[in-house]
C-alpha cells in the first residue's frame, strides 16, 4: 500500500523506525490447507508515534504486532528496525531485539503472583542494560502508593499497569500493547491507556496498541485499519483526543 495514498496527505517526518514491505505470514494448521494471517502488508511507523492498529478478531492485527516484536517471523517480505534487518534474523538476534529493544503489554497481565510489584518489575531491570528503577516505574504508571502489593491485592486495572511498568522499566524504544483494555471496564481501561500515552509522551517511545474498539482510536497520531490480513486504510488524526475523552 502506498501510505502518503492511504493517508491522504503527508507521512509523518524523518526516518521510520519500523519498515515492513510485503510482509505475509501463511500458516498451515496440521492439514494442506494453508491460512493467510497477512497477505502482503507494507507499514512505516515512527519514533515517538502513538499508533492504533484496529482491526476485528482474526483480522491479522496479534500477527502483525508480533512480528513487529520479534516473537514471530513473516513468511515473506522484508521488515527492518533502524538499520537492522528483522526478517531474516535469527534466533539470538531476535531475542537481543526483544531484550533491548520492545517492550510487551498483553490483555493478561502475566505478573508473578509471589512477588510484589516492585519485584515483578525488578525482574526485568535486572536483565536490562540501561534500566530505570522499579520506583521509577511505577510511578510513571501512578503505583508510587502500590510497590509492596502483592496481585492480589490489586485491581485488574492496578496489576495492568505494573505490566506497563515493567515493560517499560528497560527503556524500550518500541512498546507493544496487544488488548491491553481487553478484559478491563471502561474506568478502568482509561487509566491504562492514560499510562501508556504518558509513556509514550514523556519518553519518546513508540507505542503500538493493537484493538478491536474503534473509540480507542481518537487518543492516536494514526490509526491503521487491518481486514483479512491487510492494511485497509491508514489516516492521521490532526490531534489527539485526551484519554479521559474516550467514549466507549
Amino acid at each position: 500500500m502506498n501510505e502518503s495514498v492511504a493517508l491522504g496527505g503527508v507521512s509523518p517526518p524523518g526516518t521510520p523506525l519500523f519498515r515492513a514491505r510485503g510482509i505475509t505470514k501463511v500458516y498451515y494448521p496440521g492439514t494442506e490447507t494453508e491460512v493467510r494471517a497477512l497477505d502482503g502488508v507494507d507499514l512505516d511507523l515512527y519514533e515517538g508515534e502513538l499508533a492504533v492498529l484496529l482491526g476485528a478478531s482474526g483480522s491479522g492485527k496479534s500477527t502483525l504486532l508480533n512480528i513487529l516484536g520479534g516473537l514471530d517471523v513473516p513468511s515473506e517480505g522484508t521488515l527492518s528496525y533502524r538499520d537492522e534487518e528483522l526478517a531474516g534474523a535469527d534466533e539470538r538476534q531476535l531475542t537481543l531485539f526483544r531484550r533491548n529493544v520492545a517492550g510487551f503489554v498483553f490483555q493478561f497481565y502475566n505478573l508473578i503472583p509471589s512477588l510484589t510489584a516492585r519485584e515483578n518489575v525488578a525482574l526485568i531491570t535486572e536483565i536490562a542494560l540501561d534500566p530505570m528503577a522499579p520506583e521509577e516505574a511505577l510511578a510513571l504508571v501512578g503505583l508510587s502508593d502500590r510497590m509492596d502489593h502483592f496481585p492480589s491485592q490489586l485491581s485488574g486495572g492496578q496489576q495492568q499497569r505494573v505490566a506497563i511498568a515493567r515493560a517499560i522499566a528497560k527503556r524500550p524504544e518500541v512498546l507493544l500493547c496487544d488488548e491491553p483494555t481487553g478484559a478491563l471496564d471502561v474506568h478502568t481501561g482509561i487509566n491504562v491507556l492514560e499510562a501508556i500515552e504518558r509513556v509514550n509522551r514523556e519518553l519518546g517511545t513508540l507505542a503500538v496498541i493493537i484493538t478491536h474498539n474503534a473509540a480507542i482510536a481518537a487518543m492516536a497520531d494514526r490509526v491503521l485499519s487491518l481486514s483479512a490480513g491487510r492494511i485497509l486504510s491508514i489516516r492521521s488524526n490532526e490531534r489527539r483526543a485526551p484519554v479521559n475523552t474516550l467514549s466507549w
